[in-house]
């Protein structure tokens, strides 16, 4: 068999996997699934998300990284993120008492920011190691009335984006290949590119409690691994659905299309935690959007969903509808590969 390249496991594969493996347990109200963001369980009077994600591409800043990436997943299920644990893999022969503990205060920083508490976890010194990985575990919860899911998007939804693409995809490449980017952004674009992990941050936490707020959202979802185009497909597989992207209308980050062009990557492919993806009632689209703005938060209508027989495609300029690219890893992996 050949070996499956890096990236996720192919949807199929993974389906598969999940129907033959993952047993069914009645409190489990949201188990495994494509497209879906985390689990939800009955716990009686609330339930509780639970959600786990590694970082694995290097980074200065893994730890906060870390907190931030699985508190989206949380708060995309409606949730408050609560408690968050963490495993520290840290590589033989590399690892010094500076580096934990630089780790350890950017866990401390992003839960203090989010209201979460650091419970608990694991730190081991792992061979064969080349870079630190960081797995996480965040717990939230939410009322039994107030959850979503990636299912929950609905034929004649509008999709709305926050933010734009790639804020992740962006601040990794000039933080990654700041040296070979040299000719293309000058010192002082690449220097705010990198900053984009902060500013204006890869959380979408207060936009999906701002969305909450607005009223009829059906379904949030964080486009992570494989980008905003992989994240639709998620969703409509998830719901049963079909998605018309409308190509012009992406935010798409002026620094992110230029390095894009020079290391040949597609945007709508590239890892793009900070958008916020909220399928919602067309009527409420605008309120949606002037809610989000008057905080601070840009967004635009960028689709809509249709019906599962229209299959997932793309809006071009010229009114041409195609098939929505696939990715079947994240643009981002050609870089280290």
């Amino acid at each position: 068999m050949d070996p499956i390249p890096v990236g996720k496991l192919p949807a199929e594969l993974l389906q598969s996997l999940l129907d033959r493996y993952v047993p069914s347990d009645p409190r489990v109200i949201v188990g495994p699934g494509i497209g879906q963001d985390a689990a939800v369980i009955d716990m009686g009077d609330r339930y509780l998300v639970a959600k786990t994600d590694p970082i694995t591409f290097a980074t200065d800043q893994i730890g906060w990284y870390a907190v931030n990436i699985n508190a989206n997943d949380v708060a995309c299920c409606g949730a408050r993120p609560r408690w968050f644990l963490a495993t520290l893999l840290l590589p033989d022969g590399q690892t010094t008492a500076e580096l934990a503990e630089s780790i350890f205060g950017q866990l401390s920083e992003a839960c203090r920011q989010l209201g979460v508490a650091l419970c608990g976890g694991h730190t081991e010194i792992a061979y064969d190691l080349s870079r630190p990985i960081v797995v996480g575990q965040m717990l939230g919860e939410v009322a039994p009335d107030r959850y979503l899911t990636t299912a929950g998007a609905r034929v004649g939804d509008v999709l709305i984006l926050t933010k734009g693409i790639a804020v992740e995809g962006t601040a990794i490449m000039a933080r990654e290949k700041r040296p070979e980017l040299g000719d293309v952004l000058s010192a002082g674009e690449l220097d705010r590119c990198a900053r984009l992990l902060r500013e204006p941050g890869i959380s979408v936490v207060r936009e999906a409690q701002l969305a909450q707020e607005a009223g009829g959202v059906h379904a949030l979802h964080d486009p992570t691994e494989g980008g905003l185009a992989t994240g639709l497909w998620e969703l409509a597989q998830a719901a049963g659905v079909g998605v018309v992207l409308d190509r012009d209308r992406v935010p798409l980050l002026e620094a992110c299309q230029r390095l894009c062009d020079h290391l040949g990557l597609d945007p709508l492919g590239l890892i793009a935690s900070g958008a916020l993806l909220i399928a919602a009632e067309a009527e409420c689209g605008p309120t949606i959007i002037k809610r989000l703005e008057s905080a601070g938060v840009t967004a635009a209508i960028i689709g809509r969903v249709v019906p599962p027989e229209e299959g997932c495609q793309m809006r071009l300029a010229d009114g041409s509808l195609q098939p929505l690219p696939r990715f079947p890893r994240d643009e981002i992996t050609r870089l280290f590969g």
